[in-house]
């Protein structure tokens, strides 16, 4: 069971979480020259942003990153030769990726999936990640409950309908599971041909059902490049040093 300090936050060991974070992607709209992770927001990437976010949580112990076999930009980071980073080979689809890092971990429970290109999440998100994700079977996801009127298009780009938003969410990452279950989820849905868009939809795949934990609008998924703004704005609110 998960304890909670005196300011709230769970208390757990920094041997219970392993983050994953699959960052083989080349992100095209961003209309870059390099991959999206490896842009800059002051003198960092935005996959060292990610990745010492993550390990700045008390909970995670390590970080694994799994890049592209042919990535000559990470031996660049300071992320090299970090000691609670570990790398592994990605795949060729976001999902490939998680299950290559997966399998690269030995007696671990819990594991928490992160996005390379999210750099503004808050601790307090993982914190409330970690509490619902600890105590509901099927795990759980950091999201965000849908404001604007959604609209169902058609192939010409035209309205079919509109969509109630009631009880839709953004999908946002970490999102974290038992160990052996996302594996079993991930390899079967794979196994199928089944389309994994992410991990938690290969859960729901398997027949189970993650919690929706409301996470922060700020944390945002740098994929056009005017996200690049704004996640440098966020970050330079939460840590000033950050953007610089």
């Amino acid at each position: 069971m998960t304890k909670s300090t005196s300011n709230g936050r769970p208390e757990m060991p920094l041997s219970d979480i392993i983050a994953v974070v699959p960052a083989a992607g080349v992100g095209k709209r961003m209309k870059s020259s390099i991959p999206k992770q490896y842009l800059k927001i002051g003198d960092k990437t935005i996959l060292e942003h990610t990745v010492l976010r993550l390990l700045d949580h008390p909970s995670i112990s390590h970080v694994v990153i799994a890049i592209s076999d042919g990535d000559e930009y990470f031996s660049q980071t300071c992320l090299k030769h970090h000691d609670r980073v570990r790398i592994v080979s990605g795949g060729k689809e976001r999902a490939d990726s998680v299950l290559s890092g997966l399998k690269s971990l030995q007696n671990t429970d819990w594991v928490m999936v992160h996005d390379a290109a999210r750099p503004c999440v808050a601790l307090d998100d993982i914190d409330a990640l970690i509490a619902e994700a600890t105590t509901h079977a099927d795990g759980a996801i950091l999201a965000c409950p849908v404001r604007d009127t959604m609209k169902r298009g058609s192939a010409t780009g035209e309205i079919n309908e509109t969509v109630c938003r009631e009880q839709l969410w953004h999908a946002l990452t970490p999102q974290m599971f038992n160990c052996g279950q996302l594996l079993k989820a991930l390899e079967d849905a794979l196994n199928k041909g089944l389309p994994v868009t992410d991990e938690a939809s290969a859960i729901e795949l398997s027949g189970s059902s993650p919690k929706l934990v409301t996470g922060s609008a700020s944390n945002i998924k740098v994929t056009q490049p005017e996200d690049l703004a704004l996640a440098t704005f966020y970050l330079s609110t939460a840590c000033p040093q950050a953007s610089k």
